[in-house]
């Protein structure tokens, strides 16, 4: 399966439509883990200027299917940019357990 991506109109559709549903479903509590991701990466001013990148390559079709399946993404360009939104930005949970690793609160007591 070849997935090529050009960001020339993914970009605004998922950001201007699939954003705004997103954060109105988190608020909700349903699921909007794509969208959110996406409006993310516009509000890090990842998604502004020309969309003038193109990317192309080769993946399994189980692996694309899958991630389209668990993403609900529709469009192989939309899990490109999917997936290049959720690299390009830190996971803040990580940060945090790398900063904190091996250390406790001062009234902290193991029980035994």
């Amino acid at each position: 399966m070849i997935i090529k991506t050009t960001t020339a109109d993914v970009g605004k559709r998922m950001t201007a439509s699939g954003a705004a549903k997103g954060l109105s479903e988190a608020a909700t509590g349903a699921f909007a883990g794509p969208s959110i991701v996406l409006e993310e990466a516009r509000l890090a001013g990842l998604l502004d200027g020309d969309k003038t990148e193109h990317v192309s390559f080769r993946a399994p079709r189980a692996l694309v299917e899958a991630a389209m399946r668990e993403s609900g993404v529709t469009r192989p360009t939309e899990l490109g940019l999917l997936a290049l939104a959720t690299l390009a930005q830190p996971d803040p949970t990580a940060s945090f357990l790398k900063e904190t690793r091996g250390k406790l609160g001062p009234d902290h007591k193991l029980d035994y």
